[in-house]
């Protein structure tokens, strides 16, 4: 709350001052839920004319955001951190792998709904920019095998993991020792690099043709993984270790729920929850959009981490007839903005006629 009080905050947003977040959630009262899909998609491709790049592959997961008021029509779903299920809105979001921003997010999912969000998100990419996802990453209860046929169908490439049973576990234990192959793993930071693998094809309920599984075992786990994937030709171990970069998504999440407060409900309207995370989605885009043009070692940075070295600042602000100049204080960061050229660049304001914005660093 003590930025509301900011009046340079204020001016980069061309107003008189913050609004508050009690007139943000009233005011997200006004708003048609079917404006969310236009508001992502224009604001992911005014990121790009910035110059965020967009990938092919992309990370999908859930998220609850956990409610704890009552008397709400607020449905169960499982909290992976409390192991437990409880009244929470169900979030689907989707993560560029290459640039790690969240490019799409929806809040108001069903139960009933929620085996479906991935064929939304593939058309919501689709209208977007022309073409299907390149790739498709995700744990095994996003979908079912139904579902997978669907993406099979319509060309999309997808990992996932496969539910183990007793069966499954029986069936993979009798097989022979000269049926497995090891493989090594490379530019993965972990102990377990040389993992054994059975690569097969096999059959599965509601999906039409044979998929690819390939039983991953010696990952550091009591019992084996399955991962299962239409990439017929892909070599296993490029697949694992892509598959392996999927946590990259929890972080992120982590990151939104530390940095961003996603967990923070504004109220139990899953409408209102939708404005909040694609305020979130935009914020976090911003962040790695400035991440990217400082340089190799903060393209991976969390956004609490560029916050501290660059954002939480103080700065004398001069504003004269022409321009507003922003004066930093010195800081061991700034080399970083400078580098990134922030010193040489006008931005023309356009709320306030011809002036233009300037950075100077002391």
């Amino acid at each position: 709350m003590s930025y509301v009080l900011d009046e340079g905050l204020a001016l980069f947003a061309g107003l008189n001052i913050i609004p508050k977040r009690a007139f943000q959630t009233e005011y997200s009262c006004r708003v048609d839920p079917r404006s969310y899909p236009r508001m992502m998609r224009r604001w992911f491709d005014a990121m790009a004319n910035l110059g965020l790049d967009q990938g092919t592959s992309f990370d999908l997961d859930f998220h609850t955001i956990p409610f704890h008021g009552e008397e709400a029509l607020v449905e169960k779903h499982y909290v992976s951190k409390r192991s437990r299920r409880q009244k929470g809105v169900l979030a689907f979001v989707a993560q560029d792998a290459s640039t790690r921003v969240f490019c799409y997010g929806n809040a108001d999912v069903r139960k009933e709904d929620q085996n479906d969000e991935i064929l939304k998100f593939i058309d919501y990419w689709k209208e977007r920019t022309g073409h299907l996802p390149g790739e498709l990453i995700f744990d095994s209860k996003l979908t079912t095998y139904a579902n997978l046929n669907k993406l099979n169908q319509l060309g999309a490439q997808f990992m996932t993991l496969r539910r183990r049973s007793r069966k499954m576990l029986q069936q993979v234990r009798s097989e022979p020792v000269s049926s497995w192959r090891r493989i090594e793993l490379e530019s993965v930071s972990r102990i377990y690099k040389t993992p054994r693998i059975l690569d097969s094809t096999i059959d599965l309920k509601d999906y039409d043709g044979p998929i690819r599984q390939i039983v991953i075992t010696d990952l550091g786990h009591e019992d084996p993984t399955f991962l299962l994937t239409n990439q017929m030709t892909r070599s296993a171990r490029k697949l694992i270790q892509r598959y392996a970069e999927r946590m990259i998504i929890e972080n992120n999440i982590a990151d939104g729920i530390d940095f961003f407060h996603m967990d923070a409900l504004s109220s139990a309207v899953a409408m209102k929850v939708n404005l909040d995370l694609q305020l979130t989605l935009m914020a976090s885009s911003l962040y790695r959009l400035l991440g990217s043009k400082l340089g190799s070692r903060y393209q991976k940075a969390k956004s609490r981490h560029i916050f501290r070295d660059f954002i939480d600042a103080t700065a004398t602000v001069i504003i004269t007839k022409k321009e507003i100049i922003v004066k930093f204080q010195k800081r061991a960061c700034n080399p970083f903005l400078i580098a990134a050229d922030y010193e040489n660049i006008d931005v023309p304001i356009p709320w306030l006629g011809r002036k233009k914005l300037q950075f100077v660093f002391g």
